[in-house]
């Protein structure tokens, strides 16, 4: 499982609480999040610094990151 960058994931997780985690409705939440800097005021180019790119051409690296939170929140919400 590859390691992402704690403040990528937790925008990912923000964006979920948001609006949930189907997709394609959660990748419009995403960008509509980054281009209002909604989150620790971060936009597309500080999104991308932290490994998260919103752009087409790395939507499955974004998609294996959304996975990996959505996975891991279900874990943790199975445990309590």
């Amino acid at each position: 499982m590859p390691a992402f960058n704690p403040l990528a994931r937790e925008f990912v997780a923000f964006c979920v609480n948001r609006c949930g985690d189907q997709w394609p409705a959660l990748y419009d939440e995403m960008c509509w999040v980054a281009g209002h800097r909604l989150f620790h005021d971060m936009g597309y180019r500080e999104l991308n610094r932290v490994g998260l790119s919103l752009g087409l051409n790395d939507i499955e690296n974004t998609l294996q990151m959304v996975d990996n939170v959505t996975a891991q929140r279900r874990d943790h919400t199975q445990v309590k």
